[in-house]
Order: structure tokens, then sequence, then C-alpha cells
């Protein structure tokens, strides 16, 4: 009897401080689980970002009006792209968790040797890559009709990586909170998108009035567009300090509170 107990004693973690296999094999297939269905999660959002901006090229034919400098095209097609992949970014996370509660396989993840710290970082950068796959693949296909110049490609880089984060962390809190499709349809449908689409995706927010303005100054996914949009024609509406402070410290926040919700349990191991 003395040995049963003896053999079963819980000994401590034996992966370290983090358990970097489990981490790459979970961000490994949460990598897979969008590249299997490649022609709904990348090619699908290239399509829309593709259709947007023929049929806005065919509306304004033959003007050449420019916006902060640049014509109206080259201004556009950062917008569009941003409005791509932060949207993904959005959906990757939240349907995992989603996806894992309704076909009950979320047991296995939490069942996992891995911290709440581990899986939400994982979860959200696979979030991060789909948008980087978006946004590389976006710029190589248009770059055969556009003629696409990019001023600094590392604001590009670093404000796609943060909305891209900040999308990720927002959609695992959402995925923690939902229990059905509908319900993550609705978000998506009548607060990320909208946003997106009123945050300077298609216009400069010079255009606006005074008051709407400086809601603008604001809205994160305002300096998401307008950041990444500067890295391309050099140009911004806002301003690309502030940017970068603000939406590092929403990702932050949106990270601890979703990693607050996945420890806790939050409708996860109800």
């Amino acid at each position: 009897m003395v040995e049963l107990e003896n053999k079963y004693t819980p000994t401590s973690r034996r992966f370290g401080l983090i358990n970097w296999i489990g981490v790459w094999s979970l961000y490994k297939k949460e990598v897979l689980r969008f590249l299997i269905v490649i022609g709904q999660t990348i090619l699908g959002p290239i399509t829309t970002a593709g259709l947007f901006l023929l049929v806005i090229s065919l509306a304004i034919g033959e003007q050449r009006a420019d916006v902060l400098g640049v014509p109206y095209i080259n201004f556009l097609f950062p917008g569009l792209l941003a409005m791509q992949f932060l949207t993904q970014a959005f959906s990757h996370s939240s349907s995992s968790l989603l996806m894992g509660k309704v076909m009950g396989n979320i047991f296995d993840l939490i069942a996992s040797p891995l911290s709440a710290l581990e899986v939400t970082f994982a979860i959200i950068l696979a979030s991060v890559t789909r948008s980087f796959i978006i946004a590389v693949v976006c710029i190589l296909v248009f770059a055969i009709f556009l003629d696409i110049e990019i001023y600094n490609i590392y604001y590009s880089f670093i404000y796609l990586f943060l909305g891209s984060f900040f999308l990720g962390a927002a959609g695992f809190i959402l995925g923690c909170h939902v229990q059905k499709f509908d319900e993550m349809s609705s978000y998506t449908n009548f607060i990320i998108q909208p946003l997106v689409f009123l945050s300077g995706s298609f216009y400069s927010i010079e255009k606006l009035p005074k008051f709407l303005q400086t809601i603008s100054e604001y809205n994160p996914f305002f300096y998401m567009i307008d950041g990444f949009r500067f890295g391309f024609i050099g140009q911004s509406d806002g301003s690309i300090s502030f940017g970068l402070i603000y939406l590092s410290s929403l990702c932050l926040i949106t990270w601890f509170v979703a990693y607050v919700l996945y420890k806790k349990g939050y409708k996860i191991k109800s």
C-alpha cells in the first residue's frame, strides 16, 4: 500500500519554464488547420480584396484624384489589405476555440501539458501567421497589376504584427465567451467589420467632420490601418509614434484578459 502511494506521488513540471515543444506543436496544428482549407482562409480574402479594388477602380475610371499626396488606388490598396488580414486574424482565434467547444475536443487542449500562457501565445501567433501569409501573397499577386511601392517595410511589418496580435487576442476572448456560431457571427458582422470599414480603409479621415475625426483618434482600428498604410505611401492621417504605443498597450491588455479567461476556464471547463 505504501509503495502504491509513493508511486503516484505528483511530480514537478518537467518541461522547464516554457514547454517549447508543446507550444510549437499547438502552433503548428493551428497553422495546418487553416492551410488545409487554404481556399477559404487565404485565397478567399485575397479574392475579396481584388474584387473591391477592381470595382472601385472601374468606378473612379480615369479620375486621378490624389489622397494624402498619392493616387487613390495606391492609397486604397493598403487599406483593403489591412481590412482582410485584420478580420482573418480575429476569425482564426475565435473559431479555433469555438470549434473546440462545439466539437468537444477542447478538453484535449485543456488536458495537454500546456499553461494558459503557452496556449494563448500559440493560438494568437497562429492568427498572426495567417495574416502575414495573406499580406505577402496579396502583395505579390497585386504587384503584377499595380505599381506597388513600399516606403518603409518595417512600419508595415510592425503594424501588421500589432494589429493581427490585437485582433487575435480579441478573437481568443470572444472564443472563450460565445457558445454558438451565430453569436460569433453577430460580433463579427456588427462590431469588427463595421469598425474596420469605418476606420479609414477607403478614405482619409481628413474628409470627416471634426467630431468624427476626434472619435477616430481613439479608434485602434484607425491606427492599425493608418500605420500599415504609412509603410507603403509614407503619409499618414494620425501619429505613427502614438499608434505604436497605443496598439502595444492594447495588445498587452487584450492578451492578459485572454490569459486570465483561459486560466480560469471561463465558459470552457463548465
